[in-house]
């Protein structure tokens, strides 16, 4: 290394900085930042994890399958999430998932949708939760979970 501040090659060997080695490390310090803010906006590469399609936090805890798709609940420290997945994705169909805590009103998302129907999230820190999902006409749900 050459130089006083660490970069190698901006100076000469008679101590003078080299022409242009101020205006290449300026661009440096712009492109690099523009660099990592588009890796933010266009997400990681490479093979997404299986669970990213669910869109809940937290950890898998109850599958519930059923004959045209899954109910799945997940549970963070205090938050329960639940999310219906058509088991074959592709034409819009009616789909419904519903989660309710004890004590508390359940949350529905519903609609005609074309692979998943949530995620619907209700505050489950030291409460027991059910969950009901369907896809066309058939349905699965829990009793009360996480206990």
């Amino acid at each position: 290394m050459n130089g006083v501040d660490g970069v190698a090659g901006s100076l000469r060997p008679s101590g003078r900085p080299r022409p242009g080695a101020g205006r290449r490390m300026a661009a440096a310090f712009l492109v690099l930042p523009l660099l990592g803010a588009l890796g933010l906006v266009l997400g990681p590469t490479g093979a997404a994890p299986a669970h990213a399609a669910s869109a809940c936090s937290g950890r898998l805890v109850k599958t519930v399958s059923f004959a045209t798709g899954s109910l799945r609940v997940y549970k963070s420290r205090a938050y329960a999430c639940a999310v219906t997945v058509a088991r074959e994705p592709g034409a819009r169909r009616a789909m419904r998932v519903s989660l309710q805590p004890r004590g508390g009103r359940a949350v529905v998302d519903s609609g005609r949708f074309t692979k998943l129907a949530g995620p619907v999230t209700v505050h489950a820190l030291n409460r027991c939760v059910r969950a009901a999902g369907s896809v066309g006409g058939s349905s699965g749900s829990t009793g009360w979970i996480l206990c």
